[in-house]
């Protein structure tokens, strides 16, 4: 999700909830402690130098129990930032504590804003080695192909 579809949703939302892949929430009194620009800077494995941006939401579970994050608190901290880091309309990724620090997608489900699991993955598979995905094919598809052409008179031998 972009930061514009981020600020959109905020603009109209009573709360500011997240919720992980398997149906828990951020505890509601969570602190967003940054809203940062993240550049990598990289040469993937097939040697291609690459340079990525993002904007990073980090999302804290405080001691802090009467915590209660605003959406008009939290798109004042956007506002902040794009104007001091000169953030433009970049992916958003939330960093979120679990048993490390988690890197999540971000999605919105209409109320709340969904932390989606990230995955690594080959940049450059072409030049590493990484097989193609090979079609699937069903072995009862083989035999009846097969039985066709050598039949007596099938062409085959």
């Amino acid at each position: 999700m972009k930061l514009s579809e981020v600020k959109q949703h905020l603009a109209t939302a009573e709360s500011v909830n997240f919720q992980l892949a398997n149906g828990t929430f951020v505890p509601e009194h969570f602190h967003v402690t940054e809203v940062g620009l993240i550049t990598r800077h990289f040469i993937d494995c097939g040697g291609v130098e690459r340079i990525e941006k993002i904007i990073n939401f980090q999302l804290w579970d405080a001691n802090d129990f009467e915590h209660r994050l605003k959406p008009q608190k939290l798109l004042n901290i956007i506002a902040l930032s794009e104007n001091r880091l000169g953030i433009g309309d970049l992916e958003v990724e939330v960093e979120y504590q679990s048993d490390t620090i988690g890197k999540y997608g971000l999605g919105f489900d209409g109320p709340n804003f969904q932390l989606l699991p990230k995955k690594t993955a080959c940049l450059a598979q072409d030049a590493c080695g990484v097989p193609a995905e090979k079609p699937k094919v069903r072995l009862s598809d083989l035999q009846a192909s097969q039985s066709a052409c050598c039949t007596p008179g099938g062409g085959c031998c």
